[in-house]
Formats: structure tokens, sequence, C-alpha cells
């Protein structure tokens, strides 16, 4: 069955839920759901591209270890395992009938109808697992990869670690996600960048942050309340494959002013240039050298024309009929 379009927006007619496969529009939740009221959810976000060999999620493991962890922190005791997780997102890309797509896993604490509990307290609640899967183009506009964007620090501190765990992508999190967003966009910027609550530089409201001083590549450390992001350490794989020297440290916001380059990177946005942060040019103010290198082999890797570094499996192939793909070298 082939992916439809709903207002322009090509999706998956299916979706994975508790193991089976339902219709689009049965995926639904009730109202008085824990996760409605109390934001008590973990999700991921990963893409399978279409690579010259054929369809393939890109770190797949990765990202569902991730959801295996933020579920743990949160004690939402899933009844599948990473593994089942990653057959049923290849399965449901089977189904869709696209050949890339954006997947959204997503495990939250539901309502048990025959014994409702309304409470803050989220431990009487159902677990509910669910996988959907729809076409995402470039998160930041497709001319973005190249030119780059206009960025501004946000007004809002990014959320403490011992507040609400960072090292979680949940949903409660991302309340802070949004107030950076909305500020941003009505400030006339593509995105925010937040600080964290030592004033030091953290991350973008769903994304990474690196910049290029000097040749070196330099990235805020996880003590700096951000998301270990699968891209980010996709980038620093690649980097030291190249050769270039990765320092993780915390970054004051007048660094984000004087750096040669500075660029995001996140499942949706990629590796996506900064030219400018709040207002102020960054370097020349287009896509340098070394993140324009960086981006070069990460496309290369993602689209199945070369491996990964250091003899990685970062590809999960769709249709693969149990025989071993090499990218080409």
């Amino acid at each position: 069955m082939a992916g439809k379009d709903v207002a322009s927006l090509k999706i998956s007619p299916k979706v994975w839920k508790n193991g089976e496969f339902i219709d689009w529009n049965d995926a639904r939740v009730h109202v008085m759901s824990h996760v409605v009221h109390y934001g008590s959810s973990v999700f991921e976000g990963m893409r399978c591209y279409n690579t010259t060999q054929g369809s393939a999620v890109f770190r797949l493991k990765e990202h569902m270890q991730r959801l295996m962890n933020s579920a743990k922190i949160y004690r939402m005791d899933s009844e599948f395992s990473r593994e089942e997780f990653c057959d049923a997102a290849v399965e449901l890309i089977r189904q869709s009938g696209m050949d890339e797509c954006y997947l959204r896993p997503v495990i939250f604490r539901g309502l048990d109808e025959n014994s409702p509990s309304f409470g803050v307290n989220p431990l009487k609640n159902p677990i509910e697992s669910y996988i959907a899967a729809w076409e995402w183009g470039k998160y930041l506009g497709e001319e973005a990869i190249e030119a780059g964007i206009d960025v501004c620090v946000s007004s809002w501190t990014r959320i403490a670690s011992n507040s609400l765990p960072t090292m979680a992508k949940a949903g409660a999190n991302y309340m802070n996600s949004q107030l950076i967003k909305m500020e941003a966009l009505l400030g006339g910027f593509s995105e925010g960048i937040a600080l964290d609550d030592r004033g030091f530089v953290s991350e973008g409201s769903g994304e990474n942050i690196f910049l290029v001083n000097n040749g070196k590549l330099i990235t805020p450390p996880l003590g700096a309340s951000i998301l270990p992001g699968i891209t980010r350490d996709s980038v620093i794989q690649i980097a030291r494959e190249l050769e270039i020297e990765v320092v993780e440290t915390t970054i004051q916001r007048a660094a984000l002013y004087l750096a040669d380059e500075v660029f995001f990177t996140g499942t949706a946005a990629e590796i996506t240039p900064i030219r400018s942060v709040d207002k102020i040019t960054v370097g020349t103010g287009k896509r340098g050298e070394i993140t324009k290198s960086l981006q070069d082999e990460f496309f290369k890797i993602i689209f199945a024309e070369r491996p990964a570094p250091f003899g990685a499996d970062w590809l999960t192939f769709v249709n693969d009929t149990g025989e071993k793909k090499t990218a080409a070298a």
C-alpha cells in the first residue's frame, strides 16, 4: 500500500501500535491519557534515505537504543525490545510505499479505561508504543544546507539536567524547546540557541551545535544540558576520520560571534550552517570549508556512497536480502 497525501504531506497509511499495524486514522489516544496532561512521553526521530543501494535507515539501532534509554530514565517499561522496535520500523517503511521518510517512534503513558487514574502519579497508567512515518524535507529549508541560516541566542535558559533529565528525549523537555523556537521565529530568525543555567552555550531548540575555530571543531559537552545527539556523534566520528581535532568544552556566548564557522546538527536539521548569530555575521557569512567537508562526507555515508568511519555500520537497509551490503569505498 503506497503512502498517501494529506494536505500535500505524504504519510504512511499505517501506524505501528503495540505490535500491530493499524490505519493512520485509527491512531488515537483518549483525551484523559496521562501523556496529554503531564507530558509523559519519550520519542525518537530518524530518517530513511533513498540511497544508491535502496532505502536505508540511518543509525536505526542507535536511535532505538536512545529511545530505550529515555524510557528507562522515566520508568516506562515497554513490553517491546530495541530489536522489536527496529524490526517494526523497517516493516512500517515497507508497508508505507515510500522510498524515504522520517520515522517517529514514541512511548507514552496512556489511560486504562477500565481502571482510570487521573493524577500526577504515572505508575498506574499503561505504556503505549507507536511508530509513525511521513516524508519530511529539510527541516530548516532546502536552501539552508548551503546558504546557512540566521539565528539568535534565546532569552530562555535550557532546562537544567537535574530538573528534567536532558539525556532523555522526552516530550516534556520540548516545551522548553517550543519557547526557544517561537521566540526565534517571531523575532525573524530561523532558530534559537539556548544557554544553560550557567550561561554557557547549550544547543538549539532541536539541534546540537558546533563551532569551528582555527581548524578545530568545538562543541558543548553533555554537561551543558544537551541531548546526546546521534548526528552529533556521527559528525564527531567523521571529523576524527578526517583528522580534524574535536574539543568538547564549555563555550561562552561571545564565542559564537567570533567563530570561523558555526553549524547545527540533528536528524531533522542534518548539518545546517549558521551564517549569523544575533545579526552578527559568522566568519564570511556563508558555509565554511570545514562545514562543507563534513557535509560532503556525511551525505556520502547516508546515501551509501562510502562506508561509515572506522568500519562502523550506520545503515539498515529496508529490503535487505540477508547479504552484507558494503558502501562504495
